[in-house]
C-alpha cells in the first residue's frame, strides 16, 4: 500500500504495519482513502467552524461621543467616530493624541494646572484651533514635521515619546497658564504606545494607550450621573468625569455590569472600572479646583469592594475603562448590545 493509505489508515485507527504485510485488493485501499479524506475534511470543518455567536441584548443607546485630543483640555463632540485599538478617531482628530509636558518630560495635566480644562478645540481642515481665556487663538497641525524634536516624556512614572509640536505651541501654553515653561508634543501612531501591564497591573489583558489614564474608550451612563447628582447640592456634569461615550437607556451604575458591548460594529470588553482622583473636582467651567466634590460624595457610596482593595485603595469607582476587541466605527443613536 503506498504512503497515503498507510497514513489514511492511520488517521482511521487501523494498525497500517500488520495490514501492509497482506495483499488486499485494490477497492480496499480505495475505500479506506475515501474515508480518510472524509475524516480529514470533517476535522477541518470543525477547526474552520467558527465560535458560537453571543446573544446580544439591549443595554442602551450611545447619546454622546467626546474625543479629547489634548489631555485635560475640553472635548470635541463627534456624531460618529472610528473606534481604534488606542481610542477614538474623527479623521485626524484622535483621543489624548497631545500632551502639555513640563521642560523635562513630565506630564502636566489638571490636576496641576486646572485651568487646562478652559482650552476648547475645534476641529478643521486638518488643525485644531486653540482657543483660551486671555490669550489669542492658535491653529495647530494635525501632523508635525519630522524634523521637530522627539520628547521623552512620563505618565505616571511610564516612559513615552512625543513629537514636540514648536515653540509656538509652547509659548501659547506658557503663556495661557502663566506658571513655568510649558511644550505641547504629539503621539504617532508608528510609536511605541503605554503598555497595559505597566500602567495600572500586570493582570490587565495586552493593549496599549498613547496619553489616557489607563485605556482607550471610558464609558459612563447618563443615569449614574442622575443618581449622582441626586445625593448632591451642586451638580455635577458629564465634563468632570470625562467620557468617550455616553450611554442613555439603562438603570444607574448598570455600565458596572457590562462585560463586553457591542456598539455599531465595534466590540468593546470590559478591563476595569475608574477609580476617580482630585481631578473630578476641578469645575470645567470655571477652571477652579475645590479639591473635595464631588469626590466626597462617591466616596460616601461608590467605594470597591474589600476584595478588590489591592487594585483600587481608597479610590470611589465612575465609569468603566474598555479595550477595543473588534475596530470599527459607531455614532449617536446606536444601540448599545452586552454579548453574553
Amino acid at each position: 500500500m503506498g504512503a497515503a493509505g498507510s497514513s489514511a489508515l492511520v488517521l482511521l485507527g487501523l494498525p497500517a504495519q500488520r495490514l501492509s504485510a497482506q495483499p488486499r485488493p485494490r477497492w480496499l485501499g480505495v475505500a479506506a482513502l475515501g474515508l480518510a479524506a472524509v475524516a480529514l475534511g470533517t476535522l477541518a470543518w470543525r477547526r474552520a467552524r467558527p465560535r458560537r455567536r453571543k446573544q446580544l441584548r439591549q443595554v442602551g443607546t450611545v447619546s454622546q461621543l467626546c474625543i479629547y485630543p489634548v489631555k485635560s483640555c475640553k472635548g470635541v463632540t463627534v456624531s460618529e467616530a472610528e473606534c481604534t485599538p488606542m481610542g477614538l478617531r474623527s479623521g485626524h482628530l484622535r483621543d489624548r493624541f497631545w500632551l502639555v509636558i513640563k521642560e523635562d518630560g513630565h506630564m502636566v495635566t489638571a490636576r496641576q494646572e486646572p485651568r487646562l480644562v478652559l482650552v476648547s478645540i475645534t476641529y478643521e481642515n486638518n488643525c485644531l484651533t486653540l482657543e483660551a481665556p486671555g490669550v489669542d487663538k492658535m491653529v495647530l497641525p494635525t501632523k508635525m514635521p519630522s524634523s521637530n524634536a522627539l520628547q521623552d516624556c512620563r505618565i505616571f512614572g511610564v516612559d513615552i515619546k512625543g513629537r514636540d509640536c514648536g515653540d509656538e505651541a509652547a509659548q501659547w501654553f506658557t503663556n495661557f497658564l502663566k506658571t513655568e515653561p510649558y511644550r505641547l508634543v504629539q503621539f504617532e501612531t508608528h510609536m511605541k504606545g503605554r503598555l497595559s501591564k505597566k500602567i495600572f497591573s500586570p493582570t490587565l489583558p495586552d493593549y496599549e494607550v498613547a496619553y489616557p489614564d489607563c485605556s482607550p474608550v471610558l464609558i459612563i451612563s447618563e443615569a449614574s450621573l442622575a443618581d449622582l447628582n441626586t445625593r448632591m447640592e451642586k451638580k455635577a456634569k458629564m465634563e468632570h468625569f470625562r467620557p468617550n461615550i455616553v450611554v442613555t437607556g439603562c438603570s444607574a451604575f448598570e455600565e458596572d455590569t457590562w462585560d463586553e458591548l457591542l456598539i455599531g460594529n465595534v466590540e468593546l470588553k470590559k478591563v476595569l472600572a475608574c477609580p476617580r482622583c482630585i481631578m473630578t473636582t476641578v469645575d470645567p467651567d470655571t477652571g477652579v479646583i475645590d479639591r473635595k466634590e464631588p469626590l466626597e460624595t462617591l466616596k460616601s457610596y461608590r467605594l470597591c469592594d474589600p476584595s478588590e482593595k489591592h487594585i483600587y485603595k481608597s479610590s470611589p469607582l465612575f465609569g468603566i475603562y474598555y479595550l477595543v476587541e473588534r475596530v470599527g466605527s459607531m455614532r449617536v443613536g446606536d444601540p448599545v448590545y452586552q454579548m453574553v
